[in-house]
């Protein structure tokens, strides 16, 4: 197994869940009631929030509406798709080897 490999399978996983976490944080914001400090929200919240507060100094909600958690999705799936894809960097590289 090679570092390519060991790299695809950490790297995948990691993407994907933050990008399943960050979709769950846009749902979340539909019910602003939901206190995100008691179980099982801070689940979502806890590894999302570090990613957030540091877009949110540069993105200024619009209209009222924090926007970052769908930057954030963009940002991660296309991470993925230029990494992992079926094009992607590691894929490739992997394929060479």
């Amino acid at each position: 197994m090679t570092l390519i490999d060991v790299t695809t399978w950490i790297l995948g996983p990691f993407l994907g869940i933050m990008t399943f976490l960050f979709i769950f944080r846009i749902i979340l914001t539909w019910y602003p009631q939901i206190e995100l400090n008691r179980f099982p929200f801070n689940l979502i919240a806890w590894p999302t929030e570090p990613f957030l507060a540091v877009l949110r100094k540069l993105v200024k909600p619009i209209g009222g509406v924090d926007i970052t958690p769908i930057i954030w999705v963009g940002v991660f799936s296309l991470i993925r798709e230029f990494l992992l894809g079926q094009q992607g960097i590691l894929t490739m590289l992997s394929r060479l080897s």
